[in-house]
């Protein structure tokens, strides 16, 4: 429990709760952009241990869940077309299309393979010389390297029949994209995965044009309240800033080579988000000295305009304007084994999250 029991004790979550009893005088909207804190939120009842005046809300951090319906839809049409192998990350394989999933179209016959690492992609195109294998690139600063990694070998390797079709994306827009929408926003608890990559000069824009405060946090109890007493110490004496809580991972500069490698794989593109549109610069498409990798450019296929699901408000949960509670379909006709949304299906989603510790 090294590292992880000294973040979980009890007299350092009190005392950082009464700490924030004491501070905290202003009504303060707070948005954790990350699953993982959503998870860990939730799961130490951490909003319970806040001041009345103090909320939290719950934004576009889960990876699986911003993917749009019309990624989706492109790689089941992908899944159909003859020589085709789509590998892809677990949770992904449960999300909703328009008319079906990939786990229905694997059902049906269509080879979907469900991965852990983009390097089991490579070694399938490898041991498959006569078939076409598409890794589906989801994530943000965190999983994309490892995607840029996948590619740069394969160019290497001189593999032709390796592709991947990126809906990778970045978190600056969205968050940007979020207040500029009129969220009711004051600050953000920032992702530490994300961060540990890009390091802390992404958000300056947000604490220096949008004044909101963005404090970097780590995953477990002490680290989430930490982060929430340095951003309410912000609010009250009006000076945003960007800062690290989670100091024994992040560093101000960030991971470079992880950086160098995303420059030299990928350059930013408009993106499509679910429940949020289209975002400029919010994604990541391959540059074209790896177009050869690029799904996108050798893979023709027709997919209709995106039809959501009757009902359900994903969309307006990953913009902080609902909660799950608010929907209908919320632990009735949408649940784990059986959702209707994106939100429903990964570990990090809100709604699961919401589902798993509503008790």
């Amino acid at each position: 429990m090294q590292y992880i029991g000294e973040y979980r004790k009890k007299e350092l979550i009190l005392a950082v709760s009464e700490e924030l009893k004491k501070i905290s005088k202003k009504e303060i909207t707070l948005m954790e952009v990350c699953g993982g804190h959503t998870m860990a939120i939730h799961r130490f009842g951490l909003q319970s241990l806040l001041p009345h005046n103090i909320r939290l809300l719950s934004g576009p951090g889960c990876p699986v869940c911003v993917s749009s319906q019309h990624f989706i839809d492109t790689a089941i049409e992908y899944s159909k077309l003859p020589g085709i192998i789509i590998t892809t990350y677990g949770d992904l394989i449960r999300v909703p299309g328009s008319v079906s999933s990939l786990e229905k179209e694997k059902a049906n016959g269509h080879d979907i393979r469900i991965i852990y690492s983009v390097l089991e992609a490579l070694e399938m195109a490898r041991s498959n010389s006569e078939k076409q294998v598409i890794f589906l690139g989801i994530g943000f600063e965190t999983t994309a390297p490892a995607t840029a990694a996948a590619i740069v070998k394969a160019k290497k390797e001189k593999l032709s029949n390796f592709f991947v079709l990126s809906a990778h994306k970045v978190m600056p827009p969205v968050m940007k994209a979020l207040v500029e929408e009129g969220i009711k926003i004051d600050g953000f608890i920032a992702p530490g995965h994300v961060s540990a990559i890009t390091g802390t000069a992404i958000y300056n824009d947000l604490a220096a044009i949008c004044k909101l405060g963005v404090v970097i946090a780590g995953f477990e109890p002490v680290d989430l309240m930490q982060a929430i007493l340095m951003l309410v110490r912000q609010a009250e004496s009006g000076s945003p800033r960007v800062e690290i809580q989670y100091r024994r991972v992040v560093q101000e500069e960030g991971n470079k080579i992880a950086q160098a490698l995303l420059a030299a794989v990928f350059e930013l593109k408009d993106d499509r988000w679910r429940g949020l549109g289209i975002i400029p610069k919010s994604g990541l498409k391959i540059r074209d000295d790896f177009s050869s990798f690029d799904a996108e450019k050798h893979f023709t296929v027709t997919v209709q305009e995106p039809v959501a699901p009757k009902g359900c408000i994903c969309g307006l949960i990953l913009r902080g304007l609902k909660t799950p509670n608010d929907c209908s379909l919320f632990a009735t006709a949408c649940t784990p084994s059986d959702p209707v949304g994106a939100c429903m299906v990964s570990g990090e989603g809100t709604c699961a999250t919401y589902y798993k510790y509503r008790s």
